[in-house]
Formats: structure tokens, sequence, C-alpha cells
């Protein structure tokens, strides 16, 4: 049977399942496809930008480096929240806490916004077999229902309905395997990303201490 046809034999309860399913599928290819540019450019550009800012002979030429190279806003934050000036109490602090307090700050800014789209990967990977079983027990308990109308119960009376009750299950693992794939994939990278930036706020904060 053929997806037209399953879906005129569906009820309302099979069908918002299946839209579920698909606006699930479709949320997740979009943000792979999203968060794997992203990543890609933010590593190029630690690649690329860090070398170019120590190579500099002073930081007005580093952040003018930065400016040319870190296309993604992940470098340029930290150096400007470094160099900032304090104000308020934080002006009364000693220099290193000076610097750390809008280091901090800004470096969970910049993870943050590497980190977005990661909460709802994991929410599909986690929900959607659970959907795809809900259609699934749906599907056959109106399949049994139809069933029970009358006539001979037969083993093809049966495996139609339930067959094709069961491909929900099936749609809810291929909706949730590269969700979950993906936030693996991510986290690993996000977590070398986290490294480097890391590393350079403390680089930021002893050189301008």
């Amino acid at each position: 049977m053929d997806a037209a046809s399953l879906w005129s034999a569906s009820d309302t309860v099979g069908r918002a399942v299946a839209v579920l399913l698909l606006a699930m599928s479709v949320a997740t290819w979009v943000l792979i496809g999203w968060k794997s540019y992203t990543i890609w450019r933010v590593r190029r550009t630690l690649r690329v930008a860090l070398p170019a800012l120590w190579a500099a002979n002073d930081w007005d030429a580093g952040r003018a480096a930065l400016q040319r190279h870190d296309t993604e806003q992940v470098l340029l934050p930290l150096l400007d929240a470094a160099r900032g000036a304090a104000a308020g109490l934080a002006a009364q602090l000693p220099e290193a806490a000076r610097l750390t307090r809008p280091l901090r700050d800004t470096l969970h800014d910049v993870l943050g916004r590497l980190q977005w789209g990661q909460g709802l990967l994991a929410s599909v990977g986690a929900t959607a077999p659970f959907v795809g079983l809900l259609g699934t027990v749906w599907g056959i308990h109106q399949a049994l229902q139809g069933l029970s109308g009358g006539g001979a119960l037969s083993i093809d009376r049966i495996a139609g309905p339930v067959g094709e009750a069961l491909i929900m299950t099936a749609a809810g693992l291929v909706v949730a395997i590269p969700a979950v794939m993906a936030y693996n994939a991510f986290g690993r990278l996000l977590a070398a990303c986290e490294a480097d930036l890391e590393g350079f706020a403390h680089d930021l904060r002893a050189g301008l201490a």
C-alpha cells in the first residue's frame, strides 16, 4: 500500500501522528544542514583566525585580523570583552577579576549560540519512537475495531491492517535515528570548539592582565 492509500485509510489521530513525524523529520534535517555548515565555518575560523591574531604586532592589528577571518563572530566578542573598560563595581575588582567576568559571560553567550538546536535534536531522538509507537497502537486498535464488525476472521484480514499500523513504528525510528546520530556528532565537534574557545579566553586573560 502506498502513502496516499495509507493516508486515506487513516483517521484524524493517525494523520496527526503522521504529520507530527513528518514535521519532526523536516526540522531535524534542516537543523542538521544548518549546524553542519555553521560548525564547519567555526572550525575554519578557529584554524585561520587564531594564528592571524597571534601573528599581529599589537592588539589593534590583531583585532583587524579577527574582523577579516571571524565570520561566525566567536573570537572577536571575546577580544572586545577582554579589552572593554569595566564600569561600576567591576572597576574596583583586581585586574584579573575584571577580565574574568566579561570573558566568562561572553564565552557563555558564544557557546549558547553554537549549541542552539541541540535540545531539539535530543527531543526528537527521544520522543519520535514513542510518537511512532502511539500511531501503531492506535492503528492496531482501529484495525481490531474494524475486524470486530463482523465477518470471518482470518490471518489475511488481521495481517494487512496490523502491518500497516506497524509502519508508524518504523517511521518513528527513521525520524529518531538521524537526530540521535547528529546530536552525538555535533556534541563531539562542539566540545572541541569549546575547548579552543576556552583556551583563547585563558590566553586573553593572561595576556591582558
